[in-house]
Protein backbone atom coordinates (compact mmCIF):
# COMPACT_ATOMS: atom_id res chain seq x y z
CA UNK A 1 0.00 0.00 0.00
CA UNK A 2 2.95 2.27 0.54
CA UNK A 3 3.58 2.92 -3.16
CA UNK A 4 -0.02 4.13 -3.50
CA UNK A 5 0.52 6.69 -0.69
CA UNK A 6 3.69 7.96 -2.39
CA UNK A 7 1.82 8.44 -5.65
CA UNK A 8 -1.07 10.21 -3.87
CA UNK A 9 1.15 12.85 -2.10
CA UNK A 10 2.10 14.83 -5.24
CA UNK A 11 -1.54 14.83 -6.22
CA UNK A 12 -2.56 16.29 -2.87
CA UNK A 13 0.24 18.91 -3.04
CA UNK A 14 -0.79 19.85 -6.56
CA UNK A 15 -4.40 20.17 -5.48
CA UNK A 16 -3.46 22.36 -2.53
CA UNK A 17 -1.28 24.54 -4.78
CA UNK A 18 -4.12 24.87 -7.26
CA UNK A 19 -6.57 25.80 -4.48
CA UNK A 20 -4.02 28.26 -3.08
CA UNK A 21 -3.55 29.82 -6.51
CA UNK A 22 -7.27 30.12 -7.01
CA UNK A 23 -7.60 31.62 -3.52
CA UNK A 24 -4.93 34.27 -4.05
CA UNK A 25 -6.19 34.99 -7.54
CA UNK A 26 -9.61 35.51 -5.99
CA UNK A 27 -8.17 37.74 -3.32
CA UNK A 28 -6.26 39.73 -5.94
CA UNK A 29 -9.35 40.02 -8.11
CA UNK A 30 -11.40 41.03 -5.08
CA UNK A 31 -8.86 43.73 -4.15
CA UNK A 32 -9.02 45.11 -7.66
CA UNK A 33 -12.76 45.43 -7.29
CA UNK A 34 -12.45 47.47 -4.07
CA UNK A 35 -12.74 51.19 -4.83
CA UNK A 36 -9.36 52.90 -4.54
CA UNK A 37 -10.80 55.37 -2.03
CA UNK A 38 -11.54 52.47 0.35
CA UNK A 39 -7.85 51.64 0.44
CA UNK A 40 -7.02 55.13 1.70
CA UNK A 41 -7.14 54.63 5.44
CA UNK A 42 -5.03 57.50 6.79
CA UNK A 43 -7.24 60.42 5.72
CA UNK A 44 -10.35 62.02 7.14
CA UNK A 45 -13.25 63.40 5.11
CA UNK A 46 -12.76 61.02 2.18
CA UNK A 47 -16.43 60.61 1.57
CA UNK A 48 -18.45 63.81 1.60
CA UNK A 49 -21.98 64.27 0.27
CA UNK A 50 -20.62 66.27 -2.66
CA UNK A 51 -18.27 63.46 -3.65
CA UNK A 52 -20.91 60.76 -3.29
CA UNK A 53 -23.40 62.72 -5.40
CA UNK A 54 -20.92 63.59 -8.16
CA UNK A 55 -21.33 61.85 -11.51
CA UNK A 56 -17.57 62.05 -12.09
CA UNK A 57 -15.54 58.91 -11.38
CA UNK A 58 -12.98 59.88 -8.75
CA UNK A 59 -11.41 56.42 -8.88
CA UNK A 60 -8.38 57.54 -10.95
CA UNK A 61 -7.58 60.24 -8.42
CA UNK A 62 -7.58 57.87 -5.47
CA UNK A 63 -5.76 55.19 -7.48
CA UNK A 64 -3.02 57.73 -8.22
CA UNK A 65 -2.94 58.73 -4.56
CA UNK A 66 -2.40 55.10 -3.55
CA UNK A 67 0.26 54.43 -6.22
CA UNK A 68 2.22 57.50 -5.10
CA UNK A 69 2.04 56.41 -1.48
CA UNK A 70 3.13 52.87 -2.35
CA UNK A 71 5.77 53.43 -5.03
CA UNK A 72 7.07 57.00 -5.09
CA UNK A 73 10.70 57.47 -4.04
CA UNK A 74 11.85 61.08 -3.66
CA UNK A 75 14.83 62.02 -5.82
CA UNK A 76 16.16 64.12 -2.94
CA UNK A 77 15.45 64.17 0.77
CA UNK A 78 13.82 67.62 0.43
CA UNK A 79 11.32 66.48 -2.20
CA UNK A 80 9.04 64.61 0.18
CA UNK A 81 5.50 65.95 0.61
CA UNK A 82 3.23 64.91 3.43
CA UNK A 83 -0.43 64.04 2.87
CA UNK A 84 -1.59 67.59 3.67
CA UNK A 85 0.82 69.13 1.16
CA UNK A 86 -0.31 66.63 -1.47
CA UNK A 87 -3.90 67.63 -0.78
CA UNK A 88 -3.12 71.35 -1.20
CA UNK A 89 -1.28 70.53 -4.42
CA UNK A 90 -4.26 68.55 -5.72
CA UNK A 91 -6.64 71.42 -5.02
CA UNK A 92 -4.27 73.88 -6.70
CA UNK A 93 -4.18 71.61 -9.75
CA UNK A 94 -7.98 71.53 -9.75
CA UNK A 95 -8.21 75.33 -9.83
CA UNK A 96 -5.47 75.55 -12.48
CA UNK A 97 -7.50 73.29 -14.77
CA UNK A 98 -10.05 76.12 -15.10
CA UNK A 99 -7.47 78.29 -16.93
CA UNK A 100 -8.69 81.31 -14.94
CA UNK A 101 -5.78 83.31 -13.46
CA UNK A 102 -8.10 84.83 -10.85
CA UNK A 103 -9.39 81.55 -9.40
CA UNK A 104 -6.70 80.53 -6.94
CA UNK A 105 -6.38 78.23 -3.92
CA UNK A 106 -4.35 79.63 -1.02
CA UNK A 107 -2.64 77.08 1.30
CA UNK A 108 -2.02 78.34 4.86
CA UNK A 109 1.03 80.54 4.20
CA UNK A 110 -0.37 82.07 1.01
CA UNK A 111 -3.77 82.59 2.63
CA UNK A 112 -2.20 84.67 5.39
CA UNK A 113 -0.24 86.75 2.86
CA UNK A 114 -3.38 87.42 0.82
CA UNK A 115 -5.31 88.53 3.90
CA UNK A 116 -2.50 90.95 4.73
CA UNK A 117 -2.67 92.32 1.19
CA UNK A 118 -6.40 93.05 1.22
CA UNK A 119 -5.96 94.74 4.58
CA UNK A 120 -3.76 97.25 2.76
CA UNK A 121 -0.37 96.71 4.38
CA UNK A 122 2.29 94.25 3.24
CA UNK A 123 5.95 93.95 2.34
CA UNK A 124 6.85 93.97 -1.33
CA UNK A 125 7.40 96.31 -4.27
CA UNK A 126 3.88 97.77 -4.61
CA UNK A 127 2.42 96.77 -7.94
CA UNK A 128 -0.65 94.92 -9.17
CA UNK A 129 -0.08 92.11 -11.68
CA UNK A 130 -2.39 89.92 -13.75
CA UNK A 131 -2.36 87.60 -16.73
CA UNK A 132 -3.03 89.29 -20.08
CA UNK A 133 -2.72 87.44 -23.38
CA UNK A 134 -1.22 84.53 -21.38
CA UNK A 135 1.66 86.72 -20.14
CA UNK A 136 2.30 88.00 -16.61
CA UNK A 137 1.60 91.72 -16.96
CA UNK A 138 1.79 94.75 -14.69
CA UNK A 139 -1.67 96.23 -14.21
CA UNK A 140 -0.27 99.21 -12.35
CA UNK A 141 2.46 100.24 -9.91
CA UNK A 142 0.94 101.82 -6.80
CA UNK A 143 1.62 105.49 -6.10
CA UNK A 144 4.72 106.23 -4.06
CA UNK A 145 5.93 102.62 -3.97
CA UNK A 146 9.32 101.10 -4.87
CA UNK A 147 7.84 99.76 -8.13
CA UNK A 148 6.76 103.24 -9.24
CA UNK A 149 10.06 104.82 -8.24
CA UNK A 150 11.99 102.11 -10.10
CA UNK A 151 10.14 102.99 -13.32
CA UNK A 152 7.67 100.09 -13.60
CA UNK A 153 4.77 101.02 -15.90
CA UNK A 154 1.29 99.68 -16.63
CA UNK A 155 1.45 97.12 -19.41
CA UNK A 156 5.01 95.99 -18.68
CA UNK A 157 5.37 92.26 -19.31
CA UNK A 158 7.30 90.41 -16.60
CA UNK A 159 9.34 87.67 -18.27
CA UNK A 160 11.44 86.64 -15.28
CA UNK A 161 11.39 87.12 -11.51
CA UNK A 162 15.00 86.88 -10.39
CA UNK A 163 16.03 83.73 -12.32
CA UNK A 164 12.53 82.20 -12.45
CA UNK A 165 10.87 82.30 -15.89
CA UNK A 166 7.28 83.50 -15.41
CA UNK A 167 5.77 81.71 -18.43
CA UNK A 168 3.96 79.00 -16.50
CA UNK A 169 3.45 80.83 -13.23
CA UNK A 170 0.00 81.55 -11.83
CA UNK A 171 -0.63 85.06 -10.53
CA UNK A 172 -0.41 83.93 -6.90
CA UNK A 173 2.88 82.14 -7.56
CA UNK A 174 4.34 85.24 -9.20
CA UNK A 175 3.16 87.47 -6.36
CA UNK A 176 4.80 85.16 -3.82
CA UNK A 177 8.13 85.43 -5.67
CA UNK A 178 7.94 89.21 -6.05
CA UNK A 179 7.06 89.80 -2.41
CA UNK A 180 9.59 89.50 0.37
CA UNK A 181 11.07 91.09 3.44
CA UNK A 182 11.69 94.82 3.32
CA UNK A 183 15.28 95.68 2.51
CA UNK A 184 15.70 92.71 0.19
CA UNK A 185 15.81 93.10 -3.59
CA UNK A 186 14.06 91.42 -6.51
CA UNK A 187 15.14 91.51 -10.16
CA UNK A 188 12.40 91.71 -12.79
CA UNK A 189 13.10 91.10 -16.47
CA UNK A 190 10.72 93.40 -18.34
CA UNK A 191 9.51 93.56 -21.93
CA UNK A 192 7.99 96.96 -22.70
CA UNK A 193 6.05 98.17 -25.71
CA UNK A 194 8.27 100.39 -27.81
CA UNK A 195 11.47 98.70 -26.65
CA UNK A 196 12.76 95.83 -28.83
CA UNK A 197 14.71 93.99 -26.13
CA UNK A 198 13.92 92.88 -22.58
CA UNK A 199 15.73 94.70 -19.78
CA UNK A 200 16.16 94.20 -16.06
CA UNK A 201 14.88 96.36 -13.19
CA UNK A 202 16.08 95.83 -9.63
CA UNK A 203 13.64 96.85 -6.89
CA UNK A 204 14.24 96.95 -3.14
CA UNK A 205 11.19 95.82 -1.19
CA UNK A 206 9.52 97.98 1.48
CA UNK A 207 6.45 97.93 3.70
CA UNK A 208 3.66 99.02 1.35
CA UNK A 209 0.92 101.34 2.56
CA UNK A 210 -1.62 101.70 -0.23
CA UNK A 211 -2.61 105.33 -0.94
CA UNK A 212 -6.20 106.16 -1.83
CA UNK A 213 -6.89 109.64 -3.19
CA UNK A 214 -5.53 113.11 -3.64
CA UNK A 215 -6.65 116.37 -5.23
CA UNK A 216 -4.61 118.89 -7.17
CA UNK A 217 -4.23 122.18 -5.33
CA UNK A 218 -3.22 125.64 -6.44
CA UNK A 219 -0.01 125.27 -4.48
CA UNK A 220 0.67 121.62 -5.20
CA UNK A 221 -0.97 118.34 -4.32
CA UNK A 222 -2.95 117.66 -1.16
CA UNK A 223 -3.04 113.99 -0.23
CA UNK A 224 -6.23 112.64 1.30
CA UNK A 225 -5.06 109.05 1.54
CA UNK A 226 -5.37 109.04 5.31
CA UNK A 227 -8.57 111.07 5.37
CA UNK A 228 -6.92 114.12 6.92
CA UNK A 229 -8.36 117.58 6.23
CA UNK A 230 -6.23 119.28 3.60
CA UNK A 231 -7.64 122.78 3.56
CA UNK A 232 -6.94 123.45 -0.12
CA UNK A 233 -9.50 124.24 -2.79
CA UNK A 234 -8.40 121.60 -5.28
CA UNK A 235 -9.08 124.04 -8.12
CA UNK A 236 -6.55 124.71 -10.86
CA UNK A 237 -6.07 128.20 -12.26
CA UNK A 238 -7.95 127.13 -15.39
CA UNK A 239 -11.00 126.25 -13.29
CA UNK A 240 -10.60 122.46 -13.54
CA UNK A 241 -10.86 120.42 -10.34
CA UNK A 242 -8.65 117.30 -10.48
CA UNK A 243 -9.22 114.19 -8.35
CA UNK A 244 -6.70 111.36 -8.54
CA UNK A 245 -8.05 108.06 -7.26
CA UNK A 246 -5.52 105.28 -6.72
CA UNK A 247 -7.73 102.42 -5.54
CA UNK A 248 -11.25 101.49 -4.44
CA UNK A 249 -10.61 100.65 -0.79
CA UNK A 250 -13.15 100.49 2.01
CA UNK A 251 -12.60 104.13 2.93
CA UNK A 252 -12.38 105.53 -0.61
CA UNK A 253 -16.13 106.42 -0.84
CA UNK A 254 -15.76 108.74 2.16
CA UNK A 255 -12.62 110.35 0.74
CA UNK A 256 -14.27 110.71 -2.66
CA UNK A 257 -17.32 112.35 -1.07
CA UNK A 258 -15.04 114.82 0.77
CA UNK A 259 -13.23 115.66 -2.48
CA UNK A 260 -16.55 116.22 -4.28
CA UNK A 261 -17.63 118.54 -1.45
CA UNK A 262 -14.48 120.58 -2.06
CA UNK A 263 -15.29 120.60 -5.78
CA UNK A 264 -18.83 121.89 -5.19
CA UNK A 265 -17.56 124.59 -2.83
CA UNK A 266 -15.29 125.99 -5.56
CA UNK A 267 -18.29 126.73 -7.77
CA UNK A 268 -16.59 125.10 -10.75
CA UNK A 269 -18.42 122.76 -13.15
CA UNK A 270 -15.25 121.19 -14.61
CA UNK A 271 -14.23 117.89 -13.06
CA UNK A 272 -11.34 115.65 -14.07
CA UNK A 273 -11.14 112.19 -12.48
CA UNK A 274 -7.79 110.45 -13.00
CA UNK A 275 -8.12 106.64 -12.83
CA UNK A 276 -4.87 105.86 -14.61
CA UNK A 277 -2.99 103.10 -12.87
CA UNK A 278 -5.92 102.36 -10.55
CA UNK A 279 -6.17 98.54 -10.33
CA UNK A 280 -9.60 98.56 -8.67
CA UNK A 281 -10.89 97.21 -5.39
CA UNK A 282 -14.34 96.97 -3.81
CA UNK A 283 -17.42 96.88 -6.03
CA UNK A 284 -19.47 98.71 -3.39
CA UNK A 285 -17.03 101.63 -3.54
CA UNK A 286 -17.48 101.97 -7.31
CA UNK A 287 -21.28 101.83 -7.02
CA UNK A 288 -21.25 104.45 -4.25
CA UNK A 289 -19.07 106.82 -6.28
CA UNK A 290 -21.20 106.43 -9.40
CA UNK A 291 -24.28 107.27 -7.31
CA UNK A 292 -23.14 110.90 -6.95
CA UNK A 293 -23.69 111.37 -10.69
CA UNK A 294 -26.65 109.09 -11.51
CA UNK A 295 -30.37 109.15 -10.60
CA UNK A 296 -31.68 106.45 -8.32
CA UNK A 297 -32.18 103.08 -10.01
CA UNK A 298 -29.82 103.63 -12.94
CA UNK A 299 -27.70 100.55 -13.62
CA UNK A 300 -24.05 100.93 -12.66
CA UNK A 301 -22.96 97.39 -13.51
CA UNK A 302 -24.54 93.98 -14.06
CA UNK A 303 -23.23 90.85 -12.36
CA UNK A 304 -23.65 87.95 -14.79
CA UNK A 305 -23.26 84.57 -13.08
CA UNK A 306 -23.51 82.53 -16.26
CA UNK A 307 -26.77 80.95 -15.18
CA UNK A 308 -25.49 79.78 -11.77
CA UNK A 309 -27.90 82.23 -10.14
CA UNK A 310 -30.06 85.16 -11.14
CA UNK A 311 -28.33 88.04 -12.89
CA UNK A 312 -27.85 90.88 -10.43
CA UNK A 313 -27.96 94.55 -11.36
CA UNK A 314 -26.15 97.00 -9.11
CA UNK A 315 -27.98 100.31 -9.27
CA UNK A 316 -27.27 103.92 -8.34
CA UNK A 317 -28.25 104.98 -4.83
CA UNK A 318 -29.37 108.26 -6.32
CA UNK A 319 -27.24 110.88 -4.56
CA UNK A 320 -27.22 112.60 -7.99
CA UNK A 321 -26.06 116.06 -6.84
CA UNK A 322 -24.87 117.41 -10.18
CA UNK A 323 -26.92 119.03 -12.91
CA UNK A 324 -26.48 118.96 -16.67
CA UNK A 325 -23.95 121.81 -16.51
CA UNK A 326 -21.32 119.38 -15.19
CA UNK A 327 -18.41 118.82 -17.56
CA UNK A 328 -16.46 115.69 -16.68
CA UNK A 329 -13.54 113.77 -18.17
CA UNK A 330 -12.06 110.52 -16.84
CA UNK A 331 -8.46 109.61 -17.61
CA UNK A 332 -7.86 105.88 -18.16
CA UNK A 333 -5.06 103.63 -19.36
CA UNK A 334 -4.05 99.97 -19.38
CA UNK A 335 -3.56 100.20 -15.61
CA UNK A 336 -7.23 101.07 -15.03
CA UNK A 337 -8.88 97.80 -14.04
CA UNK A 338 -11.79 96.16 -12.26
CA UNK A 339 -13.68 98.76 -10.16
CA UNK A 340 -12.04 101.53 -12.21
CA UNK A 341 -13.60 100.05 -15.33
CA UNK A 342 -16.99 99.71 -13.61
CA UNK A 343 -17.08 103.38 -12.61
CA UNK A 344 -15.65 104.67 -15.90
CA UNK A 345 -17.93 102.44 -17.99
CA UNK A 346 -21.07 103.50 -16.11
CA UNK A 347 -20.37 107.22 -16.37
CA UNK A 348 -19.33 106.90 -20.00
CA UNK A 349 -22.41 104.95 -21.13
CA UNK A 350 -24.83 107.15 -19.17
CA UNK A 351 -23.34 110.21 -20.90
CA UNK A 352 -21.89 111.77 -17.74
CA UNK A 353 -18.20 111.67 -18.67
CA UNK A 354 -15.87 111.25 -21.63
CA UNK A 355 -12.95 108.84 -21.39
CA UNK A 356 -9.50 110.01 -22.48
CA UNK A 357 -6.32 107.94 -22.68
CA UNK A 358 -5.83 104.35 -23.79
CA UNK A 359 -7.87 101.15 -23.57
CA UNK A 360 -8.34 99.80 -20.05
CA UNK A 361 -6.97 96.48 -18.75
CA UNK A 362 -10.13 94.38 -19.12
CA UNK A 363 -10.37 92.81 -15.66
CA UNK A 364 -14.12 92.21 -15.70
CA UNK A 365 -14.69 89.26 -13.42
CA UNK A 366 -15.99 88.95 -9.87
CA UNK A 367 -14.09 87.00 -7.22
CA UNK A 368 -15.34 85.70 -3.91
CA UNK A 369 -13.02 84.62 -1.09
CA UNK A 370 -14.24 81.37 0.47
CA UNK A 371 -12.74 79.77 3.58
CA UNK A 372 -11.99 76.10 2.86
CA UNK A 373 -10.43 75.38 6.25
CA UNK A 374 -9.59 77.81 9.08
CA UNK A 375 -6.11 78.23 7.53
CA UNK A 376 -6.82 77.96 3.78
CA UNK A 377 -9.02 79.84 1.35
CA UNK A 378 -10.20 79.82 -2.24
CA UNK A 379 -10.50 82.93 -4.37
CA UNK A 380 -13.03 81.92 -7.00
CA UNK A 381 -14.50 83.75 -9.97
CA UNK A 382 -18.26 83.80 -9.47
CA UNK A 383 -19.48 86.26 -12.13
CA UNK A 384 -18.61 88.60 -15.00
CA UNK A 385 -19.05 92.37 -15.03
CA UNK A 386 -21.21 93.87 -17.77
CA UNK A 387 -21.50 97.60 -18.39
CA UNK A 388 -24.99 99.21 -18.33
CA UNK A 389 -25.24 98.52 -22.09
CA UNK A 390 -24.35 94.85 -21.56
CA UNK A 391 -20.73 94.98 -22.75
CA UNK A 392 -18.41 92.48 -21.05
CA UNK A 393 -15.50 94.36 -19.49
CA UNK A 394 -13.34 91.25 -19.83
CA UNK A 395 -13.71 91.35 -23.61
CA UNK A 396 -10.85 93.74 -24.20
CA UNK A 397 -11.56 96.45 -21.63
CA UNK A 398 -13.09 99.88 -22.30
CA UNK A 399 -12.20 101.96 -25.34
CA UNK A 400 -11.66 105.68 -24.61
CA UNK A 401 -13.74 108.28 -26.41
CA UNK A 402 -10.50 110.06 -27.27
CA UNK A 403 -7.36 107.95 -27.55
CA UNK A 404 -4.13 109.62 -26.48
CA UNK A 405 -0.96 107.59 -26.01
CA UNK A 406 2.11 108.37 -23.91
CA UNK A 407 5.37 107.97 -25.81
CA UNK A 408 8.81 107.26 -24.41
CA UNK A 409 9.78 110.83 -25.29
CA UNK A 410 6.78 112.17 -23.34
CA UNK A 411 7.90 110.25 -20.27
CA UNK A 412 11.51 111.35 -20.55
CA UNK A 413 10.48 115.02 -20.92
CA UNK A 414 7.81 114.65 -18.20
CA UNK A 415 5.00 115.58 -20.59
CA UNK A 416 1.45 114.36 -20.07
CA UNK A 417 -0.49 114.70 -23.35
CA UNK A 418 -3.39 112.70 -21.87
CA UNK A 419 -3.86 115.26 -19.10
CA UNK A 420 -3.38 118.10 -21.60
CA UNK A 421 -6.12 116.72 -23.86
CA UNK A 422 -8.51 116.27 -20.95
CA UNK A 423 -7.92 119.86 -19.78
CA UNK A 424 -8.43 121.10 -23.33
CA UNK A 425 -11.78 119.31 -23.57
CA UNK A 426 -12.93 120.76 -20.24
CA UNK A 427 -11.88 124.35 -20.86
CA UNK A 428 -12.73 124.91 -24.53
Amino acid sequence: MQPMKERRAPTIIFALALLSGVFFAGVSYGERQIPAISKVTALQGKETPALLQSKTDFGPFWETWNVLNEKYVAATSTAVANDEQKLWGAISGLTSSLKDPYTVFFPPEESKLFENEINGNFEGVGMEVGIKDDVLTVIAPLKGTPAERAGIRPGDKVLKIDDEVSTNLRVDQAVKLIRGKRGTAVRLTILREGKPDPFEIKIVREVIDIPTLDVELKSGTGTLAGGAEDGGSGLRKDGVFVIRLYNFSANSPRLFRDALRQFVETGSNKLLLDLRGNPGGYLDAAVDMASWFLPSGKVVVTEDTGGKSDTKMHRSRGYDVFNKNLKMVILVNSGSASASEILAGALQEHGIAKLVGTRTFGKGSVQELVKITPDTSLKVTVARWLTPNGVSISAGGLAPDVEVKLTQEDLEKKRDPQMEKALEMLTK
